[in-house]
């Protein structure tokens, strides 16, 4: 079988997306940040051998990875796509029992019934109009918290760091959280 894989640039200039067409994982997202949380990774810890590595983030059916600002895409392109088309030729598949566990942090917090009615509709929202949006640029989104009508974001894969996530969050995804729920008076990022 012969494989080809795409790339795609993300509004993050540091942050590069390859689509090797194929599902990479059923559910969740994997993101590690270094080689040490990398370790129980193979493809992430492949990609972690060049020292020009900043990040790696595995969705579904894509991977970004985030360079260093030393080094040009033009250089480190060629060795990536190289190092991830011999993974998978040779088999490679992700190993996925590291998944972030998807709004881990919600599950801690103890919200009042009309609050926990808010949750809901913003999981529901982020679900259906807004992580299928940031995942086209090699991203994802989690809800971590509700408090005093502030909706509190985590942001992952090329949307970490990205110049432009500013905008998107407060352009686009509060607008839109406030549109559905009133209640919401703002959106703010754990991790800009």
């Amino acid at each position: 079988m012969i494989m080809f894989i795409q790339t795609e640039e993300t509004p993050n200039p540091a942050t590069l997306k390859f689509l090797p067409g194929k599902i990479l994982l059923e559910k969740g997202t994997l993101e590690f940040k270094s080689q040490e949380e990398a370790a129980n990774n193979s493809l992430a810890t492949l990609l972690f051998t060049d020292e020009n590595v900043k990040g790696v983030f595995i969705g579904k059916d894509f991977l970004t990875v985030t360079k260093s600002d030393s080094v040009e895409w033009e250089i480190l392109k060629p060795t990536l796509l190289s190092s991830i088309l011999d993974y998978f030729s040779s088999g490679g598949e992700i190993e996925n029992s590291e998944l972030k566990e998807t709004n881990k942090n919600e599950k801690e917090i103890k919200y009042t019934k009309k609050d926990q009615e808010i949750v809901n509709k913003i999981n529901e929202l982020l679900e259906e109009r807004i992580k299928p949006a940031v995942a086209q640029d090699g991203g994802d989104i989690n809800f971590v918290k509700l408090q005093s009508g502030i909706v509190f974001l985590e942001l992952r894969g090329a949307c970490s760091g990205c110049p432009s996530s500013t905008i998107t969050l407060k352009s686009g995804i509060e607008n839109m959280l406030k549109y559905y729920i009133p209640e919401i008076q703002s959106v703010e990022a754990i991790n800009q």
